[in-house]
């Protein structure tokens, strides 16, 4: 962090305690005592005792007085947990633009298990008490208490995340952090595959406990629109961040390993051909998270309560439709006899990539109607046919389509 930034934050502080928190913090100790390679710095994570937006509001004049001009900054606030982000244009030798993320501190008490918690201001060792994993519960405190101007960062680590890190392990902060939370598993499972990191045994202890004991007030079965958050959207906003940003067959497989993938459906637990469909599903351009969702025997129920935005719930709809149709399809058959057939149905090209990801029979006919038959188009076009006389209409269409079905089988085997 250059200098004059670090001492703006400082000096905005104005006696509130200030701290860099979250990953930022795990990886720089990684780096300097574990000889683990820089992950790079995409913004910071700040937590402030007190109101964020107090500090935010004497920024602009500490920047301006440490740096010597004014600075730009673009401000966005989310009043529900006193948080703000921040951009700040700073000179080219100060660093340049910088992206901070400033939270007031925090505490959190959960309701019951699964559901949002209840937020409420707290202190700093509040704020690190409500995280994840020991190794994300550490602080650097920029101003710290009694220390003069200038003075070196203070550590916080109140639950040993430094040992944690030298034994490469993730362990939970409290013996009840996964029946408050579930998803806090599918993000020990991202930390773990992207540091290389495994859980504590006493971690995999809580996780076998927690999902054998059940604790939520919502079961499989249930209606899904009534899950808790943490059995829903949370969950798959975690499996999203899973899929999207990290080397996911590290990470499925390690959940996989830990019996997380019972909070999604026991059948996904148990299934091990997940990898095969989803490298053929990034091949046909398939979304990931139906791919993954789709082979489970009820998947209906699984994304509308995971609540999957609205186009991947049909599509995976619409592919189980076309599913049932196939058997009907008689195959071999002339290619121009198996295309008219599939493409009467309800379906189009991203039903059929799923379908194919998931190994759904038959495949062959599948995967060449996919790469190659439905892109066989008529040798003439209806312009073509109307300068020849044809009058446009019903007739004129059907003409298109004899004329395609003869070329398909002309050009294609089956």
């Amino acid at each position: 962090m250059p200098p004059q930034l670090l001492a703006a934050l400082v000096e905005a502080a104005a006696g509130q305690r200030l701290a860099l928190v979250g990953g930022v913090v795990r990886d720089l100790l990684l780096h300097r005592h574990h000889q683990d390679p820089w992950r790079g710095l995409p913004d910071l994570d700040l937590v402030v005792e007190g109101r964020a937006a107090d500090l935010v509001e004497r920024l602009q004049a500490a920047l301006a007085h440490q740096i010597g001009r004014p600075v730009a900054i673009r401000e966005q606030h989310h009043g529900r947990y006193g948080t703000a982000e921040l951009e700040l244009a700073l000179p080219p030798e100060c660093g340049g633009t910088w992206l901070i993320d400033l939270a007031s501190a925090r505490q959190e008490v959960y309701p019951r298990p699964g559901a949002n918690p209840v937020v409420s201001p707290g202190s700093l060792d509040h704020d690190l008490a409500r995280r994840d994993v020991t190794v994300n519960a550490m602080a650097l405190v920029l101003n710290p208490p009694g220390a003069g101007v200038g003075a070196a960062p203070e550590l916080l680590d109140p639950f040993g995340g430094q040992a944690d890190l030298a034994q490469r392990q993730l362990r939970f902060l409290h013996p009840h952090s996964l029946r408050d939370d579930p998803t806090r598993l599918l993000r020990a499972a991202r930390y773990a595959a992207r540091l290389g990191f495994d859980l504590a045994p006493e971690a995999l202890e809580q996780v076998r406990a927690t999902l054998l004991a059940w604790p939520w007030d919502w079961r499989l079965g249930d209606d899904p629109a009534q899950a808790p958050p943490a059995l829903a959207t949370r969950l798959r906003m975690e499996l999203e961040l899973l899929l999207d940003r990290e080397p996911w067959p590290v990470a499925l497989e390690l959940l996989q390993r830990w019996g997380g993938l019972a909070l999604f459906d026991p059948g996904l637990q148990r299934d091990h051909t997940w990898g095969r469909r989803l490298r053929w599903g990034a091949r046909l351009g398939a979304p990931a998270l139906p791919v993954l969702l789709a082979a489970v025997s009820d998947p209906v129920a699984l994304v509308r309560r995971l609540q999957l935005p609205h186009g991947q719930q049909a599509l995976i709809a619409r592919a189980r439709q076309l599913e049932q149709h196939l058997p009907e399809i008689p195959w071999p058959s002339l290619p121009s006899q198996w295309c008219g057939q599939l493409e009467a149905l309800p379906g189009g090209a991203d039903a059929v990539a799923l379908l194919i990801a998931l190994g759904v029979q038959p495949r062959r006919p599948l995967l060449r109607w996919f790469w190659c038959w439905r892109h066989v188009a008529s040798p003439l076009d209806g312009a073509a046919l109307r300068q020849r006389g044809w009058p446009s209409g019903p007739a004129l269409g059907a003409e298109l389509k004899r004329l395609r079905a003869e070329e398909l089988d002309r050009q294609c085997q089956p």
